[in-house]
């Protein structure tokens, strides 16, 4: 089993997400063993009426807790032998190694063990539909809920929405169950009064009030992120549990928190209400979401971008490749296009068109309002199904660069440029009909290296008008020059994906 693998499947159990160092954004999960760390108190809340009792005793029967259990693989070599040294020999050892006491060992019998992980989640149905995170129920083998009272029930999966991040459970109980009523979201404002209600690290219901620090938040965690950030302590734990205001309303769904240490300090995000809403009516309807797809790889369009394309300012979604067989391409999208419209609505940036167009049923069809060669172009498409067997461009760093020679050179952009030679197209496993001009070397003092040209890159475009050498490329950057624009957009191949760059003259 690889490091990284190893790694992966811990996290899962401990329940945490992505570690960027020295931070740890964290799906506020949590394990049964895991233990509880310092969190940072909220100073200066003031409740209306001088307490939020009020609040709570409302909302609080609503609140649930979600136990999942998964079947957790044995650690182990790529033999099939037991893995020593593992991450949770570490774990034993802070609590058992420096008393000289053996740490665990697990029987081999009992190697392939039972995972449980603890979440949480409100009733926002009285016959027991229960609303909680994704990532608390995912790979589940089992799902038992305990409400506020103690009772334990089972419970049953209806939907979930890996995107958004959401699941809706259901459970049957000889009566009507309390329910918490979905609030508006989209009225809520910096600075606003919030608590969070969940179980953190399974200690049982608890509330703790802030406010909400920022709305709009990317964590870059999937498609659709537009976190509110609230500084009311929410842990491991928490996730699925609610956000409510000062009305006692659901206004969001706790999800994550960015921490140094694991705990709170004071910076957690939650799923807006009025965007769980409408996901949580279609997971109850239907179970599954299916998205619409256009079949374009996008980008945002930058001041040097749109100077370059002559924009009178930045905005929409710079197309830099269109899938082949996609409905963009039925419907004659080009690489080099800027969406500015999609069925109606403004794009403002790449995320704007990814939401609008995930919106729309397949097999709709919506109009596009495009920027093509300073002119503004009125496409119609039927958008497609989006689903995870979809497979799109991928841009990632870094290429093999090949063998530097006699070619073209820009020098106040600090490139160097080299024609497709059959040697080269062998070199790099280039395909029989790639054209353009590969980058040979980049000074890192100058323009290209500053935005984010790599040696190993292929031009095949200047200005949205293709190259096929890298006399092309040089003539075209000169005659992009001379026409007093503050920047050339040179469309790049890389990892057989393309993006564009836009690179300015000013620094050269």
């Amino acid at each position: 089993m690889s490091d990284i693998l190893r790694r992966h499947r811990v996290a899962a159990l401990l329940g945490a997400a992505l570690i960027i160092s020295p931070f740890v954004i964290s799906f506020a999960q949590s394990a049964g063993n895991a233990v509880p760390t310092t969190q940072t108190p909220v100073a200066g809340i003031t409740a209306p009426n001088g307490s939020f009792a009020p609040i709570v005793a409302a909302d609080k029967p609503a609140v649930v807790t979600v136990t999942t259990v998964m079947k957790a693989q044995p650690e182990s070599t790529d033999d099939g032998m037991p893995l020593e040294n593992s991450p949770f020999d570490e774990y034993f050892r802070q609590f058992f190694g420096d008393q000289g006491m053996p740490s665990p060992r697990t029987p081999p019998q009992e190697q392939a063990q039972r995972a449980e992980a603890l979440g949480s989640g409100f009733i926002v149905a009285a016959d027991g539909t229960i609303v909680t995170n994704n990532h608390v129920i995912d790979g589940a083998s089992s799902i038992k809920v305990t409400l506020d009272d103690g009772t334990e029930l089972p419970a049953k999966l209806v939907g979930r929405d890996a995107k958004n991040d959401l699941a809706v459970l259901k459970v049957k109980a000889d009566k009507p169950l309390p329910t918490v009523k979905w609030g508006d979201s989209d009225r809520l404002m910096t600075g606003d009064q919030v608590l969070a209600i969940g179980n953190p690290f399974g200690i049982g219901t608890t509330v703790t009030a802030g406010i909400v620090s920022a709305r709009g938040r990317d964590l870059h965690s999937g498609p659709f992120d537009d976190f509110i950030q609230i500084d009311a302590p929410i842990n491991h734990g928490n996730s699925g549990g609610p956000l409510v205001d000062v009305n006692g309303n659901v206004v969001g769904i706790n999800a994550a928190i960015y921490s140094p240490n694991g705990g709170s300090v004071g910076v957690g995000f939650a799923i807006p209400s009025d965007q769980a809403q409408k996901v949580v009516a279609k997971l109850m309807k239907d179970g599954s979401i299916q998205y619409g797809y256009l079949g374009v790889e996008i980008q945002p369009v930058t001041p040097d971008v749109a100077s370059a394309i002559g924009l009178d300012h930045p905005g929409g979604a710079l197309v830099s490749q269109v899938n082949d067989g996609s409905p963009a391409a039925s419907a004659g999208v080009e690489t080099g296009d800027v969406i500015t419209s999609f069925a109606g609505q403004d794009v403002k940036d790449p995320k704007d068109l990814s939401r609008a167009v995930a919106d729309v049923a397949p097999g709709a069809r919506e109009s596009l309002e495009v920027w093509r060669k300073g002119k503004a172009v009125q496409i119609s498409v039927d958008v497609g199904r989006n689903s995870d067997d979809v497979k799109t461009a991928s841009v990632t760093d870094g290429s093999g660069a090949p063998s530097a020679g006699q070619g073209n050179r820009v020098p106040a952009m600090g490139l160097g440029l080299m024609d497709i030679t059959p040697d080269i197209r062998q070199q790099m496993s280039l395909a029989d009909n790639q054209h353009g001009a590969v980058v040979a070397s980049v000074n890192p003092d100058k323009a290209a290296a500053a935005s984010g040209i790599q040696a190993g890159d292929i031009i095949i475009a200047v200005n949205q008008v293709p190259v096929k050498s890298a006399r092309q490329v040089t003539q075209a950057i000169a005659q992009a020059g001379k026409s007093g624009r503050k920047s050339v957009l040179l469309l790049l191949e890389r990892d057989g994906g393309q993006i564009y760059v836009a690179v300015p003259f000013a620094n050269g």
